[in-house]
């Protein structure tokens, strides 16, 4: 963790109250100003643009510190059978995507922002999934000829025999899924930037994958809080 002790001394402020403010931008479904209010009753004034970078400077530090910690056996690992997806985000008042892929119990696999939905995403986003994880046996998609195409150009380079199935009602899982991400990006009303927009909505998955119980805790029985904070240490 050499480089989020370099990253933390860089910010100069007091690990405990940056990881919490953190932690609750990504976790409930509050604005930057909301958290500045909220540590003003608390004693602490710190301006929203400062929580802000914050945010953007731990979660990928963070993201980094889970992906060693990612559970790859037993409840919480990734199945074999994927429901994969798309769903809009406003950046700059522009619809982009992020793709986004749970296994049938549920786990998320992965997940990507892009500026366009079409086959050479489809395609980018699956190879990612793969190499992060495993490869499935199973792939539900909705009616997109775009992931279709995507997934069968992989299958096709790679010499892979992923089996597509296209059927809306399979996909209800990771439709549902994107609920509980939107809901947290809500008060956002709107990303303005597409690096700041990537590094947020990884944080919220980071914080809804801990939720799902997809991070080792050696059986210490953490809260997902408690886990939170365990990957800055």
């Amino acid at each position: 963790m050499g480089n989020a002790r370099s990253v933390i001394k860089r910010l100069r402020f007091p690990l405990d109250i940056m990881l919490l403010c953190v932690r609750w931008y990504v976790a409930y479904a509050l604005s930057l100003r909301n958290l500045e209010e909220m540590m003003q009753e608390r004693g602490l004034f710190v301006d929203h643009s400062t929580i802000h970078r914050w945010v953007i400077k731990l979660v990928p530090v963070l993201q980094e510190a889970f992906r060693k910690r990612k559970r790859k056996r037993g409840i919480g690992a990734i199945g074999k059978s994927w429901r994969l997806d798309e769903t809009y985000i406003k950046i700059g008042g522009e619809d982009r995507y992020w793709y986004r892929a749970v296994d049938k119990q549920g786990n998320t696999v992965d997940f990507l922002l892009t500026a366009k939905r079409d086959r050479r995403a489809a395609r980018r986003f699956f190879t990612r999934a793969v190499k992060n994880n495993r490869l499935p046996k199973i792939v539900n998609i909705d009616k997109s000829g775009a992931n279709n195409a995507g997934i069968k150009d992989y299958n096709r380079k790679q010499g892979t025999k992923v089996v597509i199935r296209q059927c809306k009602y399979l996909n209800n899982i990771v439709e549902q899924d994107h609920r509980a991400v939107k809901r947290i990006t809500r008060p956002i009303q709107g990303f303005k930037d597409f690096r700041c927009a990537r590094i947020i909505l990884g944080g919220v998955e980071l914080m809804h994958m801990i939720r799902k119980g997809q991070m080792r805790d050696d059986g210490r029985g953490l809260s997902a809080a408690q886990q939170f904070y365990l990957l800055a240490k």
